[in-house]
């Protein structure tokens, strides 16, 4: 005997709900990936037709090419920059905010921020900071007669570029990864902590056996979430330095290679090694950090 129309018509609802979701997934995010993995393994020259297969060819002139590989040393500097600061900071930022206060959430209201802003903005608040010939930091600086002349902090040195590049960006992550932390310290008994007490713990050392492997949840997220962001930086290096190598990222040389050169098969290529990478660091660190908790 068939179900009645009504109950077959509840059953149908979830998956009408779910479909336009889907689909707009489907057309913007998986549709393009599997574009990009396709075209990889191709030569897409607009300079150069026809559209032809050419293998790993694109992987070989990606590994062959020293702005390419330069890049990447700049990305795997902003990776480590990033991810270790971001969450070193977001974590003692959301220790501070854990307990309750007046105050608080306007305190949270400002730490959001930065993260809101674009990254073109940020560079360009940044620029104010960072420029050599009026830049706060070198009037600072020279006021307090820490330095005697003007510095020039980007563009000649190459780590000292990224640091300082990477600083803005942390900048913009950071809230983030304090937010992600604090909503998992949120759900940690306060119990726990007066346990702790009672069995003489400092803070210090209810901080490393109580919180920390607590929050290692949300830190795993927080960490994920830096990872893609600064594989991915863009804004910031190509604003406060432009094109140069000293802070080229590898998402400024996949445009380079696909909007300036017009290759887009060795620009989907270099699209899909970071997509590659990005999957992998990331799985990585959610099998190191990440644990399963339950009160």
């Amino acid at each position: 005997m068939s179900a009645p129309l009504g109950r077959r018509r509840a059953d149908l609802l979830p998956y009408a709900l779910v479909a336009p979701l889907t689909l707009f997934i489907v057309a913007l995010a998986l549709v393009p990936a599997a574009v990009t993995i396709v075209q990889s393994f191709y030569r897409v020259q607009e300079l150069n037709p026809p559209v032809a297969f050419n293998g790993l060819d694109n992987f070989r002139r990606l590994f062959s090419d020293d702005a390419v590989l330069s890049s990447m040393g700049n990305t795997a500097l902003y990776t480590v920059i990033g991810v270790v600061l971001s969450t070193v900071l977001g974590i003692g930022m959301a220790v501070a905010l854990q307990r309750g206060f007046r105050g608080r959430s306007v305190v949270v209201a400002l730490l959001v921020l930065p993260w809101a802003l674009p990254g073109v903005v940020e560079g360009i608040v940044w620029t104010g900071i960072w420029d050599s010939n009026t830049g706060l930091l070198n009037s600072v600086l020279t006021s307090v007669h820490l330095i005697e002349h003007y510095q020039v902090y980007l563009g000649q040195d190459r780590l000292l570029t990224i640091f300082a590049i990477e600083l803005v960006h942390v900048w913009q992550i950071t809230p983030l990864s304090a937010l992600l932390v604090l909503a998992a310290l949120q759900n940690i008994p306060g119990e726990l902590y007066e346990a702790a007490r009672l069995d003489g713990c400092s803070p210090l050392s209810a901080f490393l056996r109580v919180t920390l492997p607590l929050a290692r949840p949300g830190i795993a997220i927080a960490m994920v979430q830096a990872l893609i962001a600064t594989l991915n930086v863009f804004d910031q290096p190509y604003v406060l330095n432009g094109a140069a190598s000293t802070g080229a990222s590898v998402t400024m040389q996949t445009y380079f290679i696909s909007f300036q050169n017009l290759d887009f098969g060795e620009g989907y290529a270099l699209s899909l090694v970071v997509t590659l990478a990005t999957l992998v660091l990331s799985y990585l660190i959610v099998k190191l950090v990440y644990r399963s908790v339950e009160f």
